[in-house]
């Protein structure tokens, strides 16, 4: 979608996609402007409670099912397991996705961590072509004037354009990027606190090869998981740069990390907004 800034101020229901790593401040943002009569769309929630809710489940009693004790009363229904998602809680999310090598570490195998890449992959594309129903329901059920849409830090890695041409078309695209400084920031975090990513299958498949053969090992089975994230996010960071790049030159506009640190309000973000579309 483009607009003018005339255009995007007269636009009564606004509608806007952020895109970004995770870490840049799209849920800050959109929490900011829930007080302002926005709906707030998490891909990352959607991808949870609708599209992996089973497989996250069925993960979870995988574990459980490993202590005696506790696998009794599950299977004699004395017990239940529910996922507990929430906007900023989504680590069942990303405990399903799991981390790459040592079983003994809880790493996973090579074929069952590139089976729920893949589950990932297309509940992400799901969660995101149901943005223009979300949309109609914010504003016919919830009664909500405006709509943001708190895209994952993977859309950009889907490589599915019926996404971006749907996001371009409903919403107004805002891809927020990083800072230098920030972006080492992100890596220092990842660095001490890896966590579950997603990556795509033909980048995981060369980069794999690269830290197999760095680190002298000969099976995934090898790998210290955390440590295979920590190498690898760098690696992936960069690569999502001119992805971004190019779904914001094609789709969209672009604001950066410390014009972002700077919003405070829903007015500040309009401004800002209105800026970007100016430049």
């Amino acid at each position: 979608m483009r607009l003018s800034s005339k255009e995007f101020r007269d636009w009564h229901n606004k509608s806007i996609t952020l895109l970004g790593m995770s870490g840049v401040g799209k849920t800050r943002l959109a929490n900011i402007l829930r007080a302002d009569n926005w709906f707030h769309y998490s891909g990352d929630y959607r991808i949870g409670t609708r599209y992996l809710d089973e497989a996250i489940l069925d993960n979870i009693k995988q574990q459980v099912m490993q202590v005696p004790f506790l696998r009794d009363l599950l299977r004699s229904d004395s017990i239940y397991i529910r996922n507990n998602i929430s906007f900023n809680n989504l680590n069942p999310v990303s405990s399903f996705l799991g981390k790459l090598g040592n079983p003994e570490k809880n790493g996973l195998g090579l074929q069952e961590f590139k089976r729920r890449q893949s589950l990932h992959r297309t509940a992400e594309i799901d969660a995101m072509l149901d943005v223009p129903e979300f949309i109609q329901k914010a504003h016919d059920i919830y009664g909500y004037r405006h709509f943001i849409n708190d895209a994952g830090g993977s859309v950009c890695e889907l490589d599915d354009e019926r996404v971006y041409e749907l996001l371009a078309e409903h919403t107004l695209i805002i891809y927020i990027q990083a800072s230098k400084k920030d972006e080492s920031a992100l890596i220092k975090r990842a660095s001490t606190a890896p966590k579950p990513l997603y990556y795509r299958d033909d980048f995981l498949d060369e980069q794999l090869a690269v830290y197999l053969q760095e680190k002298g090992l000969d099976y995934v089975a090898l790998i210290d998981p955390d440590d295979f994230v920590c190498w690898m996010f760098p690696r992936l960071f960069n690569s999502r740069i001119p992805r971004y790049e190019s779904i914001a030159e094609k789709y969209g506009y672009t604001i950066s990390t410390d014009e972002l640190a700077k919003i405070t309000s829903e007015d500040d973000f309009l401004a800002l907004i209105e800026k970007a579309l100016s430049r």
